[in-house]
């Protein structure tokens, strides 16, 4: 069983920073990719970033020059860097982790909440 646990939430003023970092424990099999997604109040959970295995990158729109996803696979774990943080961003952020297999199962961290506010 794989098991991610996250840090790094807190609070930030507009125009802050913070970065998000996920760790996996466990046996992982076949190849993966891990992400973060976010869930504000009264919305569905969305997709942040995600990172393959052979180090492709995806980022939601609202987050493009601004988040940065890396991962380091000897720890098995990825990154977040948020940067220019606005009060939008405000939510539980998850640690994702899917194995890429076709029917591959996937894996949620038990969030981190991040608030922008002055």
């Amino acid at each position: 069983q794989v098991q991610l646990v996250e840090s790094g939430g807190g609070l930030v003023q507009p125009g802050g920073s913070l970065r998000l970092s996920c760790a996996a424990s466990g046996s992982i099999l076949g190849f993966y990719t891990m992400g973060w997604y976010r869930q504000a109040p009264g919305k569905q959970r969305e997709l942040v970033a995600t990172i393959s295995s052979s180090g492709r990158t995806n980022y939601a729109d609202s987050v493009k020059g601004r988040f940065t996803i890396s991962r380091d696979d000897a720890r098995k774990s990825v990154l977040l860097q948020m940067n220019s943080l606005k009060p939008d961003d405000t939510a539980v952020y998850y640690c994702n982790l899917k194995i890429q297999s076709l029917g591959g199962p996937q894996y949620w961290g038990q969030g981190t909440q991040v608030t922008v506010s002055s």
